[in-house]
């Protein structure tokens, strides 16, 4: 069968959305794939479903969950007083790794979602299945990611299942997430947009697009930016290219077992002894995104006491990638 945008499905694959729309209506949780990370999804405007969602994630009940649509034309579906600037970059950057912070629709979308706050982050996500999900479910689904909160983020099915096992109704596989950090979240609501959480649509993309500069981050509260979140059971420490050598040696002296992460040019120049783990070696800063969240969960798979992580630049994605490293690294 065809999805949205002409997408042919397996038979069994199309069989699984449906099955998983009538889970999202009957109030159960529903894991989907999209091109940042796995999300755990609930119906927007269910109060016993985002109610269960805030349980099974362990998630604080103030910290707002982003609402996924399958189109822009849902956008004023749950949005009221949307701003120019937040539909050019709605035009410009969906379906994709953006989310794009709006005044709620009264009734479209929960409070519970919102974490009773009367703003709502909406995104299109970029992965032909969550759309189709999205389109034949036909409303606002409210997901974060995909694991128990403060923890590494799912970009994988098993992950999901791995972290929530029962909790959840059904996971729908769509293979490797594509981008594999969570999506930039754009504040819209107080005149000058302003970048709440880096992710996979720069601040320079954003720049482009809204054709003026972007204000100082609000205080609007947004998913994912507490100080310490996406984090391995493994300590993270943050180091730069040429404290890895010594830290490597320091940690190794104390008798711990070591995990390093960094740029594949980083790990060469290191020579590191053959007992440290090597979790990743990315070429760039993309491919860094795209194996982080892997990396950090073979940390506490091979029993790695510490994650010696070298950042990447900060310029474009890289600053997503820093971003989360510092988080992890707050434990």
């Amino acid at each position: 069968m065809s999805g949205a945008g002409g997408h042919a499905f397996p038979s069994d694959l199309d069989r699984q959305i449906d099955r998983a729309v009538d889970l999202l209506r009957a109030g159960e949780l529903v894991a989907f794939p999209t091109e940042t990370v796995y999300g755990l999804g609930a119906d927007a405007a269910n109060d016993d479903a985002l109610q269960r969602l805030y349980e099974v994630k362990g998630r604080p009940s103030t910290h707002p969950v982003i609402v996924h649509v399958a189109s822009i034309d849902q956008l004023d579906d749950v949005a009221v007083n949307v701003s120019d600037a937040a539909r050019a970059l709605a035009h410009a950057c969906w379906p994709g790794p953006l989310t794009i912070v709006v005044a709620r629709r009264p009734g479209a979308v929960s409070t519970l979602a919102t974490g009773g706050l009367e703003t709502v982050g909406v995104r299109v996500p970029a992965h032909p299945v969550a759309l189709e999900f999205l389109r034949r479910f036909g409303g606002g689904v409210a997901a974060p990611s995909a694991n128990r909160f403060g923890r590494v983020s799912p970009t994988q099915a098993a992950h999901v299942w791995a972290d929530l096992g029962t909790d959840v109704a059904m996971v729908l596989d769509g293979g490797p997430s594509r981008v594999g950090v969570e999506s930039t979240i754009v504040d819209c609501t107080q005149g000058q947009p302003s970048v709440l959480r880096a992710g996979g649509v720069t601040a320079a993309d954003i720049t482009r697009v809204v054709g003026v500069g972007l204000g100082a981050p609000s205080s609007t509260r947004a998913p994912g930016t507490l100080a310490a979140h996406y984090a391995p059971h493994a300590r993270v420490e943050l180091v730069t290219a040429g404290e890895l050598g010594t830290r490597v040696a320091e940690h190794r002296a104390s008798g711990q077992i070591v995990g390093v992460l960094a740029l594949a040019e980083v790990v060469d120049r290191a020579s590191l002894p053959d007992d440290v783990v090597v979790l990743a070696r990315p070429r760039d800063a993309d491919a860094y995104a795209h194996d982080l969240y892997d990396a950090l969960r073979n940390a506490d798979a091979h029993g790695v006491e510490y994650v010696l992580a070298v950042a990447p630049l900060t310029d474009g994605i890289g600053a997503a990638v820093a971003d989360r490293l510092r988080r992890a690294s707050h434990q």
